[in-house]
């Protein structure tokens, strides 16, 4: 086998090539105590703290021109603590409607209930006493039943903003200010699926009238923002159905900015998510109570 020659290699100058990454794109040092301002802007223009300040701006265009930013959100982003963020963000009109998990739902009740959620699984499965909770399962089924004819999300807020901690509930504050919430369940997932009381003809009709719902809202997306933090299969799911809905009615695309933020990289979010149905996409991976603060505080940089 004959080696290659060497002698017969060209070189290309540096100075020439194009380059993706340049010396004005570097981060800087600011000194401590800076305001958020200067610590956002000093962050490098480069991949994904580029992509942040992308998609904030993306935000604030929609929010000027009135369009729809659209959160989904998963169990881990209520029981991190991340509400107080939320009903501030509804109050500066950067939320406009929220779809949730049955577990987002379920912490968000049993915070505004008892001030605290979140048991251990492990000791409870073998016990049989994981997700037995009497209040948790009772108040659901309830709800589930008058979401039969005003839909899962809005019985949920009108119970939840009537117990002692509803301040520090997204549900609650979804109501006070006025922001459409859906709920959307599969049978089997929650643990108030298992409660004596739950009636599963009523918990899939009130979840499938919000379905309904959110694919309404979804329809109201054009050149808007969807932004779904920490669900990782049930929320990608109906959002691209929804979407799919949205666009057989409209018989055109929708098109929309859309970002995925969760811990992991999964192939769900991924695909119906970042990919399919956005005109642009965006992936973040980072814990929720890191993530969502510096999402907040760049949107509000970006106003």
């Amino acid at each position: 086998m004959k080696p290659i020659d060497m002698r017969r290699v060209r070189t290309v100058s540096a100075k020439r090539r194009k380059s993706k990454v340049r010396a004005a794109d570097f981060a800087r040092a600011v000194p401590p105590g800076a305001r958020f301002r200067a610590f956002y802007e000093s962050m490098p223009d480069i991949l994904q703290a580029k992509a942040l300040r992308e998609l904030a701006r993306a935000v604030a265009k929609a929010h000027a021109a009135r369009r729809q930013i659209v959160w989904g959100i998963g169990g881990h982003v209520i029981k991190v603590g991340l509400a107080p963020l939320l009903d501030d963000l509804m109050g500066r009109g950067l939320v406009t409607a929220i779809a949730m998990n049955g577990a987002a739902a379920i912490h968000d009740f049993e915070i505004a209930l008892m001030g605290k959620t979140s048991e251990e699984v492990g000791p409870g499965v073998k016990s049989g006493t994981f997700g037995m909770a009497e209040e948790t399962g009772a108040f659901f089924a309830e709800a589930a039943e008058e979401g039969r004819r005003i839909g899962f999300g809005e019985a949920l807020k009108r119970g939840v903003s009537r117990l002692p901690h509803r301040r520090l509930s997204v549900l609650a504050a979804a109501r006070r200010q006025g922001v459409p919430v859906t709920v959307h369940v599969a049978i089997g997932t929650d643990i108030v699926h298992m409660h004596p009381l739950c009636d599963g003809a009523a918990v899939g009709e009130a979840t499938h009238r919000d379905f309904l719902s959110f694919a309404g809202i979804c329809a109201g997306l054009d050149r808007g923002v969807y932004l779904n933090w920490g669900s990782a299969v049930i929320g990608p799911e109906v959002f691209v159905k929804a979407v799919t809905l949205a666009n057989n009615v409209r018989k055109r695309p929708l098109r929309i900015t859309t970002a995925n933020f969760d811990q992991l990289r999964h192939y769900r979010p991924r695909v119906n998510v970042v990919e399919r149905p956005a005109e642009k996409g965006y992936d973040f991976s980072g814990h929720h109570e890191i993530m969502m603060p510096l999402f907040r505080m760049a949107l509000l940089s970006e106003r």
